[in-house]
């Protein structure tokens, strides 16, 4: 299924809101610093190349999108903050959504299903 993927025994789809913790080693020292964003899009075919992009807002409006290999030695989790409910593969159009409009299309079609 290309709308979703499965890492560390949990299942991600797209739209879903995650967290990212990435070790980041600066000279000697190694830390973990958290990207939680939106999962915009999932490429590869298997698990060596599989790809995913998450995107966020940063707090000055600025879409920050990153580009991470699921077999990155680098990835210390993903947790799911939020379910999403996006019905295509990639979601390319909450690029020109505001933050009030993305909530609105991708987070309210899935809260909305589950009371139904």
């Amino acid at each position: 299924m290309a709308n979703s993927i499965t890492f560390q025994d949990n299942q991600y789809q797209i739209g879903d809101m995650i967290d990212i913790m990435y070790r980041i080693k600066e000279g000697e020292k190694e830390r973990q610093q958290k990207f939680s964003g939106i999962l915009m899009k999932i490429t590869g075919k298997n698990d060596a190349t599989r790809m995913i992009t998450a995107r966020r807002i940063s707090k000055s409006g600025i879409g920050v999108e990153r580009i991470l290999p699921l077999a990155s030695p680098f990835i210390a989790s993903i947790a799911l903050s939020k379910k999403g409910g996006a019905r295509r593969s990639k979601i390319y159009f909450i690029r020109e959504l505001s933050d009030r409009n993305l909530r609105r299309k991708v987070f309210h079609k899935a809260s909305t299903k589950k009371q139904a």
